[in-house]
């Protein structure tokens, strides 16, 4: 028993310092980036850290991979709303969420590109090219579509997007704008009587996240989503002796 609960704390300690991490690669880039930046925001001992991640390119490594840990998109029976509600949670989420915001900089930042494989970019590609076979698998494709071509370059496009919207406003338009790349792309991959019944309005993301939210709510019976966070902080802190 006792062996689990360090687990568990252990487990609480690595999202934190993910989390911190993310938040530092977001605001300074991979190069300006400090382990000591990480330890003051996540509020343990830099041994703790180093506990977790041997260097700060396993850190960055680590906040890349995290976004895959935690989906959040429910599993749908048709796999192109599925293909959908992804990108548009994504783009609901990243003006959000730090791991999001700062796996995208570290993935498209020329200083660590070749360092990181990539980064999140072939993640996404064999995401939405699995989404886009069990779409076909279900007949919900139009007969030209190859998903592996088809998801490099809906990962291209939305990669684009995402930039752009950046550059000019934030990100503040990126749900408005992904919806307005899924409607302008889905009637090349979807046949007409799934394209018809697709849902992929701006406030699709946020809706999916909701659904999300009250289905773990319910697994959980009923406690509020994130309401331990102050409480897992303190365990974490006291596990590593600060605060």
């Amino acid at each position: 028993m006792v062996s689990v609960v360090r687990q568990e704390r252990a487990l609480r300690t690595r999202r934190l310092i993910l989390e911190a991490a993310a938040s530092v690669f977001d605001e300074f880039g991979y190069e300006g980036a400090t382990i000591g930046e990480v330890v003051s925001r996540a509020g343990v001992t830099r041994g703790a850290v180093y506990f977790h991640f041997a260097s700060k390119r396993d850190l960055a490594q680590g906040v890349v991979e995290e976004q895959f840990v935690q989906d959040g998109v429910p599993e749908r029976s048709c796999k192109l709303q599925e293909f959908v509600d992804t990108g548009m949670v994504v783009a609901y989420l990243m003006p959000r969420d730090p791991l999001l915001s700062a796996g995208a900089r570290l993935s498209l930042g020329q200083d660590v590109f070749d360092d990181l494989g990539g980064g999140a970019i072939p993640g996404w590609i064999s995401r939405f090219e699995a989404l886009l076979v069990a779409a076909g698998e279900r007949g919900e494709l139009l007969p030209h579509v190859v998903p592996a071509d088809t998801a490099w370059l809906v990962i291209a496009a939305w990669t684009g997007v995402q930039i752009q919207s950046q550059k000019l406003c934030g990100r503040a338009d990126l749900e408005l704008r992904v919806s307005a790349l899924f409607q302008h792309l889905m009637p090349s991959i979807a046949v007409p009587g799934v394209l018809g019944s697709l849902q992929m309005g701006p406030n699709r993301g946020a809706e999916v996240v909701a659904e999300a939210a009250a289905a773990r709510a319910a697994e959980e019976g009923g406690a509020p989503d994130g309401g331990a966070d102050g409480t897992a902080r303190a365990e974490v802190q006291a596990e590593v002796g600060v605060g």
